[in-house]
């Protein structure tokens, strides 16, 4: 089932195209993660599907309604970067008066603070919270009333590696639930094995959209294998291996479809290595490439 879906989607700020034809869905329980540079028109994006700006040309459709419409807000989450609130609240004052707006019970604060790990700090005031701290309050904010949609923007900035590690296990869980997750994010390493899909940004254009598989194979970036030959026979095993390069660790590139011939080679000089590696490009690799694409 479709919970978000932009068809060619514009917006223009003095003639110039933030957003331009920009389309693309995003189904139940489906995690998507929003790739661009700055000023690739990721906010922008972000505020014309919240219904805070209105687009030029095309169409957003959040559950069936328009953006920013009663049911659309009442069935969307959004986590800002930096997420703020009253400095003398505590944070369940906060959360509750979170809760009230929503419609919903104000006593679920203390179960939403325990969600994100800030039970001990709920009668701290905002004002003294760490940065990742005000992040887990933006956080327990965006779970209120089981959103169908949550729009997250950089979610993991100023947490720990903990923290990290118990976001991106809430998010599995909503996503299993059945919440529909458009994510922006810098921290590319994070997000290999934490979505579904993935789109790029560049200039306003969606340059690429797939699984990091697909990304990968349209890309066709090179892996990388690494032998470690006994010290004993570095000269032979390099003399097998004449375009690898290297100390101690030898490495060349290998295409995809070379894979298993490197390790036929490899299998046959057994005897003469004590490790090897055969890396894939990660998602920084390929973002790399798809920018350096999108920006001809």
């Amino acid at each position: 089932m479709t919970i978000l879906m932009l068809c060619n989607l514009t917006k223009r700020y003095d003639g110039r195209a933030a957003l331009d034809d920009v389309s693309f869905r995003v189904a139940a329980g489906e995690r998507v993660a929003l790739l661009g540079h700055n000023g690739a028109g990721k906010s922008t994006l972000m505020k014309t599907v919240l219904g805070l700006l209105m687009p030029d040309g095309g169409s957003v459709d959040v559950a069936g309604h328009a953006p920013g419409s009663a049911v659309a807000r009442a069935v969307t989450a959004y986590l800002p970067e930096n997420a703020a609130f009253h400095p003398a609240l505590t944070g369940r004052e906060m959360l509750r008066h979170c809760l009230r707006l929503r419609g919903q019970p104000a006593h679920q604060a203390d179960a939403l603070l325990e969600k994100v790990g800030l039970a001990d700090a709920a009668d701290r005031r905002f004002g003294s919270y760490s940065k990742g701290m005000r992040q887990r309050v933006g956080l327990a904010q965006a779970l209120i009333g089981a959103p169908r949609l949550m729009i997250l923007d950089e979610p993991t900035s100023g947490l720990d590696p903990i923290s990290r590690r118990d976001f991106y296990a809430l998010l599995d869980e909503l996503a299993g639930q059945g919440t529909a997750v458009l994510m922006s994010s810098h921290a590319l390493s994070e997000l290999e094995a934490r979505t579904d899909r993935l789109l790029v940004l560049s200039k306003g254009r969606l340059v690429a959209e797939g699984t990091l598989a697909q990304l990968r194979a349209e890309a066709q970036l090179p892996l990388e294998v690494r032998i470690t030959p006994r010290r004993d026979v570095d000269g032979t095993v390099r003399a097998l291996f004449p375009e690898a390069s290297g100390e101690g660790v030898l490495r060349f590139p290998c295409a995809l479809r070379d894979k298993l011939d490197a390790l036929s080679r490899i299998a046959q000089a057994r005897d003469l290595i004590v490790d090897f590696d055969i890396h894939a490009p990660g998602l920084d690799d390929l973002y790399a490439r798809i920018s350096q694409r999108g920006a001809a």
